[in-house]
Order: C-alpha cells, then sequence, then structure tokens
C-alpha cells in the first residue's frame, strides 16, 4: 500500500462512500463528497503551476522540494479540503496561526516562501498590510466569511475556485516521500517548519501505527481497521492552524470514524461544544490541558446538556490538572475514558497515560516503545529505574529536520549510538515502576537558588487550590534566589485572593519547599494561545511589572 495521505482519503472514500466524514453545523460532508472537493481544490492548485518541483533524493534533509501552499483560516471544510488538495497536487501546506500581526505574517510566508494562500475573509486586512513584501506569494484563494471584507485586488473567491474544476482523479507520481509541513511555535521563540515525509508521519501520530493494533501497512489491514468503528464521533476543539487539531482530525479519519466541528469556531465556546455533542451524539473529544477544561466543566454545569454519549476525552499538549478531571468525570458518564498524551510536533506521540486515579502529584505515563530517556547531557540512553533527570527522545519514523535550518536540525535529532533521536524540550525521568514521569519543558525551567524546578508541576498544585481558576508560574528575577518562584493567577468566581501563606501552605503538602512560590501575582485572565499552550513571555512580564510597581 502506497502510504500518501492523498491515496488514503481516497481509499477510505472508495470504502466508506457515504459515511460521514465531516459534520460542521448543517454542513455534512460524507468521505466521498470530502474527497471530490478536495480534488477541484488539488486540480486548481495544478492548474496555477504548483505542485513537487524536486524529488527528495536531490535535497538534503532540511530543504522541501514542494511549492508551499499557505493555509490562514479557521476551521472549517476549507481548510482540511486544501489540505488535501495540496497533497492531491504534490504541493505542501503550510499552518499559519490566525492570531499573528502582520510582522509575524510576513516572517511565516517569507520563510516557507509561500506561493499561494488559502484564508478566510477576516483575515484579509492583515493579509493586505504585507503583500507587497512577499514577492513570491502569486496567489490569493479567498474563503467567504461574515466580516465583510470584500476580495483582495487579484484574489479569487474559494467556493468559485473550486467550482472551474473537475472531480476527476488527479493522475500523479504520489511518493511516500512527499512533505507534511507542520510550522510549531511551541512555548517560546519564532515558528519552526517541521519537514516530515507523509509515510512517517502516518506511522507516528496520524493512525498508522496504535499501540495494541496491528501496523497499518495493507489496503487490507485499513480497511479492517476504519470497520472496527473505533473512529467513533470526535469534536474536535483545537484549531486545525495547530498540530493537535490536525492530528485530532486525521487520526479519526484513518479510524473510519466522523469530524465534528462546534458551532462556534473563532475561538472556544463551551456551551456550543455542548449543544453539538448532544445534537450530534459526539462520543470523545479533543481538549488541551485546563485552557479548554475548565471552560468546559463550567458549562457543562450550568447548562444541563446531555452528555451522555461522551466515551472518551483525550487531553493534548497541555497540563490537566487531576482535580479538574475529577470534576469532568463526574459528571459524564461513569464508562467514559481520559486519555493524557505526551508529545511534540517533532516527535509524535511519545507517551500516554490512562490514570484516572486523583491526586496532586506528577501523572505517570507509559512510553511508546520507540521512546526513552536520555541522560541530561545528551549522550546516552537512560536504563528504566534511574532517577536520573534527562530528556524525552524518541526514534524510528520521525521527520526528516526543520525547514531552511540545518543547524537546529543537527540539535534535535543527533545520533546516539547509531540511532537518530529527536530530542526536544521536555524534560523527565523514570518512576519507580518504570512509567514516565513528565516533569516539563526546560525552556520554562525555574533555577532558585540552585535548584531546577519545573514549571507545570508546580502549576498542577497551585491550580488544585479553590481559588484558584488559572495560573502559570515562572521565574522572577531576585537578588537572593537567582530566580523567584512567582505564581501568576487568575480567580475561581467570586473567589477571594489566598495569601502567599496559605498557597504555599497548600502547596507544601505535595511539593518539595524549594519548589513554593515565593509571590503571587493576579491577573484578571491567564493568556494562551489559541490551541491552549501557555504565553509564559506573556506570563514573566506581567510578573516582572508587579514586582517592579511593588518595589517603586
Amino acid at each position: 500500500m502506497l502510504v500518501h495521505l492523498a491515496v488514503l482519503q481516497e481509499l477510505i472514500a472508495h470504502h466508506l462512500p457515504e459515511r460521514d466524514a465531516l459534520v460542521w453545523r448543517e454542513r455534512r460532508f460524507t468521505y466521498a463528497e470530502l474527497a471530490a472537493r478536495s480534488r477541484r481544490a488539488g486540480r486548481g492548485l495544478r492548474r496555477l503551476g504548483l505542485g513537487c518541483h524536486t524529488e527528495r533524493a536531490a535535497l538534503k534533509p532540511w530543504q522541501s522540494g514542494h511549492d508551499h501552499v499557505a493555509l490562514y483560516c479557521y476551521n472549517g471544510n476549507e481548510f482540511l479540503e486544501s489540505m488535501y488538495g495540496a497533497f492531491k497536487a504534490r504541493a505542501a501546506f503550510v499552518n499559519i496561526n490566525y492570531r499573528y500581526v502582520a510582522e509575524e505574517l510576513r516572517y511565516v510566508l517569507a520563510g516557507c516562501e509561500a506561493r499561494a494562500i488559502v484564508y478566510h475573509a477576516a483575515f484579509a486586512p492583515t493579509l493586505a498590510a504585507v503583500r507587497d513584501q512577499l514577492p513570491g506569494l502569486r496567489h490569493l484563494i479567498q474563503v467567504a466569511d461574515d466580516s465583510g471584507h470584500p476580495l483582495l485586488p487579484g484574489a479569487v473567491d474559494y467556493e468559485q475556485w473550486l467550482a472551474a474544476e473537475e472531480p476527476a482523479p488527479l493522475d500523479l507520481p504520489y511518493s511516500p516521500d512527499d512533505l507534511y509541513v507542520l510550522f510549531t511555535g511551541g512555548t517560546t521563540g519564532m515558528p519552526k517548519g517541521v519537514l516530515w515525509r507523509q509515510e512517517d508521519v502516518f506511522y507516528n501520530g496520524l493512525g498508522g501505527h496504535i499501540p495494541g493494533f496491528e501496523r497499518l501497512d495493507t489496503e487490507e489491514k485499513l480497511v479492517a481497521h476504519i470497520n472496527m468503528g473505533l473512529g467513533g464521533r470526535m469534536i474536535v476543539l483545537p484549531p486545525f492552524m495547530h498540530g493537535a487539531g490536525q492530528w485530532s482530525a486525521f487520526n479519526t479519519f484513518h479510524r473510519g470514524g466522523t469530524v465534528v466541528l462546534p458551532d462556534e469556531v473563532h475561538r472556544l465556546d463551551a456551551h456550543s461544544v455542548w449543544r453539538t455533542v448532544a445534537r450530534e451524539q459526539v462520543d470523545q473529544m479533543m481538549i488541551v490541558g485546563d485552557a479548554f477544561a475548565r471552560p468546559l466543566l463550567a458549562a457543562l454545569r450550568e447548562g444541563g446538556y446531555d452528555a451522555s454519549s461522551m466515551r472518551v476525552v483525550t487531553s493534548t499538549a497541555a497540563v490537566l490538572s487531576p482535580s479538574i478531571k475529577q470534576e469532568l468525570m463526574a459528571l459524564l458518564p461513569p464508562e467514559t475514558m481520559f486519555i493524557e498524551s505526551v508529545g511534540a510536533s517533532e516527535a509524535g506521540l511519545q507517551a500516554m497515560s490512562y490514570d484516572t486515579a486523583s491526586g496532586q502529584g506528577l501523572p505517570a505515563y507509559q512510553l511508546r516503545e520507540n521512546s526513552v530517556v536520555v541522560t541530561a547531557d545528551r549522550t546516552g540512553v537512560l536504563a528504566p529505574g534511574s532517577d536520573e533527570i534527562g530528556w524525552i527522545a524518541t526514534h524510528g519514523a520521525l521527520p526528516l529536520g526543520y525547514l531552511g535550518d540545518p543547524e537546529k536540525t543537527g540539535q534535535t535529532f543527533p545520533v546516539l549510538g547509531g540511532v537518530r533521536y529527536c530530542i526536544g524540550g521536555d524534560r523527565a525521568r523514570y518512576a519507580d515502576d518504570g512509567r514516565l514521569l513528565f516533569l516539563g519543558r526546560d525552556a520554562v525551567c525555574i533555577n532558585t537558588g540552585g535548584e531546577k524546578v519545573f514549571a507545570e508541576e508546580v502549576e498542577r498544585v497551585v491550580k488544585s487550590h479553590p481559588a484558584v481558576y488559572d495560573a502559570l508560574v515562572v521565574g522572577v528575577p531576585s537578588t537572593r534566589w537567582g530566580q523567584a518562584v512567582t505564581a501568576v493567577v487568575s480567580l475561581a468566581p467570586g473567589a477571594v485572593a489566598p495569601t502567599i501563606e496559605v498557597l504555599r501552605a497548600h502547596c507544601a503538602q505535595h511539593l518539595a519547599d524549594y519548589k513554593l512560590p515565593k509571590a503571587i501575582v493576579l491577573a484578571p485572565e491567564i493568556v494562551r494561545s489559541p490551541n491552549g499552550k501557555p504565553d509564559y513571555a506573556w506570563a514573566k512580564e506581567h510578573a516582572a511589572r508587579q514586582a517592579e510597581a511593588r518595589n517603586a
């Protein structure tokens, strides 16, 4: 079986033509309909002259041989159709964060040398501000919305563009080497384009090799898999502009399931989510830690929605507090399984936890067979049972590298003992039972009095205090400690801010003394990205401003 996402879509559509692939508001797209619209998009991109200009064998790991199509859209059928359309044209899509200001947008579009862009009309003003600085961006395809913005000069309307093409299959020499490009900003730094071979990303993170199931390397195995009914009806809440949203959708498709979108896709509207769950009898949900779980919990309490269909809640990319998980579990059917996963755009899925036990300690994850913990100096692999803090590392099906960045490629994908690994920025150690204790991102590690404190570990405990709605933990410069552990906190409705003494006493039940917050800084709201990831740069700046105000 040729492992290529365009080919896989056609295979699934052939075997499940009438099954709903996507449901959004009043729109329903069967697998056959979504595939046909994607073919039209692929033909439209080919008509613009886009595709593959250099085969993989002639390129360095950090180079792309494809024309790049930027997707600057909210969640909707247009995003998925354009992704698949790019695959079918042998071009590569590039995901664009719709929260970017003009300079950030220019940086990504110039860096990836995008030749075409599909964008919602709402973003036309931002695009117009940088268009003249992007001479390589030649084709603009505008998706109509309720923003009222007219077509930019030279742009074409998305639906008219599709209608001009036939839905016939494209006869192209697809290759498993064709790229899947995922731009990621992580919690710090400018966005980086991760270059995946389509075969590698399928077997790593898009459902081609799920633990406990066979590797889907033949059409017969794929067909048997999609007929098992594991895909269910998955409501996707993270934006498709981020990996969590994309991978959730692709995993659903590759299990023959239905992707359901909430009516409101411009922001997380928790009431809209539960209304959609009830109406569509959704049985699976993807969330991103507390940033999604807290408003969903509040809305479920307030609205009295029918959530009896729910069976699986998966949290990824950010911390999910045990107390919040327990409260959600109490309101959902008792058989609902909560899954927490650890992974990265550069590594795919690395570890998972099915633990439903309450408590405030670090969650223990089961490592996937291709993941290990390597030493702090990145020279060797730690044996299970070691108590040394190291780095989560993954081998096997991995990305080629970072677009245009050989130095970063070499740093992130080193060879140890003849094995190529992805070593990102996540610190971890083994638990006594051999499972993984995830400590957090090294980039937000706090050095206080010579001790290392991982922000996520402290955040889990701070957020378990009843007065705290949300929190981030950062290091604030200190003459005594180097960095002082500081909790930036938003309060629960009607709550009175705890004193630092009260918060430290609460945290002392679960954390060593050197990890305890030395200060509380209040904020009306904790700033996070649309995919729920924390904005630590904002938290540090906010905490520093408050410290300066107190000392003035």
